[in-house]
């Protein structure tokens, strides 16, 4: 699924200047915890979470993450853009919850990396 796609599907707005146009999302992941993103493991991911500040970027950039989505109405601080400017990597932000997202993005076609 395009990163254009996603942003339709979440009315997500997006955060930082990174490039978007062609990223193809294979798989999402959807957690708070940043241990548990890691263990995720896939590239070519989308990592969906409320924590809004840079570790999340930093756990995306070790998992070779291209987008980041705040839920639950979180807007990224400075920091957090800069940093994720810096590394490439796109960051949006959505009204809905975590659960909700995921769910969204599930009905839409997109997996979360669990299911063969």
């Amino acid at each position: 699924m395009k990163l254009e796609q996603i942003m339709e599907v979440l009315e997500a707005k997006v955060c930082t200047d990174a490039a978007f146009d062609d990223i193809e999302i294979l798989a999402a992941c959807g957690s708070d915890l940043m241990s548990d993103a890691l263990a995720f493991g896939e590239n070519k991911g989308l990592l969906l979470t409320g924590l809004n500040n840079p570790q999340c970027i930093r756990t995306a950039e070790m998992m070779d993450i291209n987008c980041v989505v705040l839920v639950r109405g979180k807007e990224p601080d400075d920091a957090l853009v800069t940093l994720a400017n810096e590394k490439e990597i796109v960051v949006m932000r959505t009204d809905y919850s975590m659960y909700t997202s995921c769910g969204l993005l599930y009905s839409a076609g997109l997996s979360g990396g669990d299911i063969s």
